[in-house]
């Protein structure tokens, strides 16, 4: 496990493993109030291009936690693909840097960064991905269910950059996921297709009625309906997902022990109601917290070599 890009390009092992040593640091903090410096004198380059709360504070924590230094740059001050080409990015910052982490707008620099880095490269966010979400909310799932095999993730939203990560996730760790979603909103077939192909054994669904889509759901998720780039959208979104609400109406619809999941930003009164974010039946801000434990998993691994 070189870089982590997507979730598809890991087998099954290489991500329980992150996800163990993730459980092991996170442990080790709460029973010492320290982890261990395994990344003593190592720095992550952090390159940010979109605006960042958790994302940043988790992966700027995580090092310091682990003994190492992260370093913010702004997309405007690197001007990659712009002042300056990608691989002259990858290979400067190689040669001063422990790893690599970027959260951004284009995919595919993600991937070039990977191509010409000689150091790990993590994929903080993309417009087509977001895999440290996914892995951080399927570190909470085991939390709370343990064995994942047989569970059932609804998530309630469109076909976006997370919905089409944690849809993967699911995949690989035997969780059916079902997006309830208007029609348009679906993740692109070509998107589909190749999911597929990557995770055959996946059990995929899409479904319209979201009441349905929770009948059996373990796990009740949504995200904003107007993601970043989006705002132009705001009106036609809002319209065209009235009845999407993960409210008390559509929790009643499912089983009492399912678990409800939001990535955030949270909009209170649109995709989920304020007395259900806040519910019993939340792990919203437990699922936030373990963004920082998985990514002190994965740089511990993919940095330290855990």
């Amino acid at each position: 496990m070189k870089h982590f890009i997507s979730i598809a390009s890991c087998t099954l092992q290489e991500l329980q493993h992150t996800l163990d040593v993730a459980a092991q640091l996170k442990q080790q903090l709460r029973a010492a109030g320290r982890n261990d410096p395994i990344l003593a004198g190592k720095t992550l380059a952090m390159i940010f291009e979109k605006p960042s709360l958790r994302t940043r504070v988790s992966f700027s924590v995580a090092m310091t936690q682990l003994g190492g230094t992260g370093l913010l740059l702004r997309g405007e001050e690197v001007g990659w693909g712009q002042r300056e080409a990608i691989e002259d990015v990858a290979r400067v910052l190689s040669g001063m840097c422990d790893g690599i982490t970027a959260r951004t707008f284009e995919h595919e620099k993600v991937i070039a960064l990977a191509k010409w880095a000689t150091v790990p490269v993590v994929n903080a966010l993309t417009d087509y991905s977001h895999p440290c979400q996914a892995m951080a909310d399927v570190m909470t799932m085991r939390e709370k269910f343990g064995d994942l095999r047989g569970r059932t993730l609804a998530f309630i939203g469109d076909g976006n950059n997370v919905a089409r990560s944690l849809s993967v996730a699911c995949g690989k760790f035997g969780v059916r996921f079902i997006l309830a979603t208007p029609a348009g909103y679906e993740l692109p077939a070509a998107d589909m297709d190749r999911i597929m192909s990557q995770v055959p054994q996946m059990q995929f669904q899409t479904a319209r009625d979201p009441a349905a889509a929770v009948r059996d759901a373990d796990v009740i998720y949504t995200d904003t309906w107007i993601s970043m780039g989006q705002e132009a959208e705001k009106a036609n979104r809002l319209r065209d997902f009235q009845g999407f609400m993960v409210d008390q109406n559509l929790l009643s619809r499912a089983p009492k022990h399912a678990i409800v999941m939001h990535c955030l930003p949270a909009y209170r009164g649109l995709e989920i109601s304020a007395d259900v974010l806040e519910g019993k039946q939340s792990v919203v801000f437990d699922q936030a917290e373990n963004r920082l434990h998985y990514q002190k998993g994965l740089l511990a691994v993919l940095i330290g070599g855990a």
